[in-house]
């Protein structure tokens, strides 16, 4: 009997505020439904133990050749799947048409790749890619953050929303070369005002998107700079390299 009154209201909620998979329309619970789930989103790529690139089967949880090149300054990236067709549709509805109610879904994805990785260390704390203030009006919510919201209350990690300011804002990184993706976020960032105690520390960074990873690489780079022992980077998708 207990259960009662909970359950109904969910029975009530349902009906009266009726959801659908984004990817194919089915009513549902979910955001997106098992099926497109299954089908479109679990990931099932060898990759790079660090950037998160696919690799050879036999490379798998290794680190790729272009890492132990050019070493970047974090050291594990964990993605759900690739940012291409369908998945990348979910990207874009909750960064540009405010789909939130994605944001959980992703962290939900996020935080069983995070426990299915064998050997992963989780954070100490979690904190998202920040956006600049114009943007952040702009859109009204960072993506980053309502993913890193539900991922810490998933994952039991604690969450700190403001440990890194962006400084300026930058230009979008979406159609840029490399080099020249690289100079844009060169400064971004810095840590916010009374963030101390990260000497020793492993941060986990959240973002929507990885595509050259030069903004998490910036960022992290930040970090260790403040004292940092590690940082893994947590991203719902990751651009295949071209």
């Amino acid at each position: 009997m207990p259960h009662w009154p909970r359950a109904l209201h969910a029975a009530l909620l349902r009906t009266l505020l009726p959801s659908s998979c984004v990817l194919c329309g089915m009513a549902g619970d979910d955001a997106v439904c098992p099926a497109c789930a299954l089908a479109h989103v679990t990931d099932r790529a060898a990759r790079c133990a660090c950037c998160a690139n696919p690799v050879g089967a036999q490379d798998g949880g290794r680190r790729c050749g272009a890492c132990l090149a050019d070493a970047p300054a974090y050291d594990a990236t964990v993605t759900a799947c690739d940012y291409s067709a369908p998945a990348d549709r979910l990207v874009l509805q909750l960064k540009f048409s405010a789909r939130l109610a994605l944001a959980p879904w992703m962290a939900q994805q996020l935080r069983d790749a995070a426990l299915a990785r064998h050997g992963l260390a989780l954070p100490d704390l979690l904190c998202p890619v920040p956006l600049g203030p114009r943007r952040l009006v702009e859109r009204g919510y960072n993506q980053a953050l309502e993913v890193a919201r539900p991922l810490a209350g998933a994952l039991g990690i604690a969450l700190a929303p403001r440990l890194v300011e962006r400084l300026v804002d930058t230009p979008a990184q979406s159609g840029m070369a490399p080099g020249e993706r690289r100079r844009n976020v060169r400064g971004a960032f810095t840590i916010g005002d009374g963030q101390a105690g990260l000497h020793g520390r492993h941060v986990g960074v959240v973002d929507d998107v990885m595509t050259s990873g030069h903004t998490l690489d910036e960022l992290a780079g930040v970090l260790k700079a403040a004292g940092a022992a590690r940082v893994t980077n947590f991203v719902f998708a990751r651009t295949p390299p071209h």
